[in-house]
């Protein structure tokens, strides 16, 4: 069962993905919450930067990062519409973040298949939040590209 704070987070993290999707992003949306309070809010932009790294999840830890004034995330939940990368999973492990939530699922480039220890051994998983919705706005993406 996830909770109404999951959902309502993940909605701001879609919001964030629509932001992306019209930008010609690949419409990934990240949130960062610590304790109770949304801290940073982020979608791709590795087009707009011309930087592979400029993913959803690496802007929403750097801007985290900067609001707490501090490099680990211990207390905080990142959302995220779409599994995380290795390269993410691995930037969220060295920020120790708390929780990570995330929407659909990655098969072909999530950190599950690839990297399953990458995460901080603390770090709690959810994932399948909202997958449908999350899922429905990358393949529209897609297939409007093709």
């Amino acid at each position: 069962m996830t909770g109404t704070d999951d959902i309502r987070y993940m909605k701001m993290a879609l919001d964030e993905a629509s932001k992306a999707y019209e930008q010609g992003e690949v419409p990934v949306g990240a949130v960062v919450v610590c304790q109770g309070r949304v801290i940073a809010r982020a979608h791709n932009l590795t087009e707009t930067l011309t930087d592979v790294t400029a993913h959803a999840e690496m802007q929403a830890i750097t801007a985290a990062a900067n609001y707490l004034g501090g490099k680990y995330l211990n207390e905080c939940t990142l959302y995220v519409t779409v599994e995380p990368c290795v390269m993410c999973a691995g930037a969220l492990g060295w920020a120790q973040t708390k929780r990570i939530v995330f929407g659909a699922a990655d098969e072909k480039r999530g950190f599950q298949r690839f990297a399953p220890h990458a995460l901080h051994p603390k770090t709690e998983v959810v994932s399948g939040v909202m997958a449908d919705e999350c899922a429905a706005l990358m393949k529209a993406f897609f297939s409007s590209r093709r």
